[in-house]
């Protein structure tokens, strides 16, 4: 046996050992928030592109994994939404909290949060008394709640080995206290 196929031999058996031992990624709470408020940028930016009215914008994305031992994630989102109509923009605050359950997608390699429940929602605008608001407030709320449904918030990042390995594996997302671990079906 020459020296090449060695060394190639030695290599394969130390990445399998080294795959064998691969602990699962976990995700943080912090990370998950900031990689929502960067989606939600983006699509507000994408959706400003092609023509919508609508626009939204994050102050805080407030994450919380696993409350009370539950496998859900709990989103409290604060931020703005304009409504650009008939040369005016009529801006309100908004203040949504979801619960749904994380989602991984192997094909899109992102978590998604889903089954999405509204807890808490509000909505403020100095053109108009709250009264006046609140058949504006459900139609908003459902459009921000769908919106969630279809941006991840989290994407592997394909330039890591890792990440690229894990997502040829067979991988679910399980909730844990803070964080979130990929691990294998």
């Amino acid at each position: 046996m020459t020296l090449r196929p060695l060394l190639a031999l030695l290599l394969a058996v130390t990445l399998l050992s080294g795959c064998a031992g691969f602990s699962p990624l976990t995700i943080s709470e912090a990370t998950l928030e900031r990689h929502l408020q960067d989606a939600v940028s983006n699509y507000d930016r994408q959706q400003l592109q092609a023509g919508s009215p609508l626009s939204l914008s994050l102050d805080n994305a407030d994450i919380t994994l696993g409350p009370d031992g539950r496998d859900v994630a709990v989103i409290d989102l604060s931020g703005q939404v304009a409504l650009n109509a008939l040369m005016a923009k009529i801006p309100a605050d908004i203040r949504l909290k979801v619960e749904g359950a994380p989602v991984y997608d192997s094909q899109e390699q992102a978590i998604y949060i889903r089954r999405l429940k509204l807890l808490e929602s509000s909505v403020d605008t100095p053109y108009f008394s709250s009264g006046e608001l609140k058949p504006v407030t459900d139609n908003i709320m459902r459009v921000v709640a769908q919106m969630l449904e279809t941006i991840p918030v989290y994407r592997l990042d394909n330039t890591s080995l890792g990440a690229r390995l894990m997502g040829m594996a067979d991988m679910d997302v399980r909730v844990a206290p803070g964080r979130l671990e990929f691990v294998k079906r």
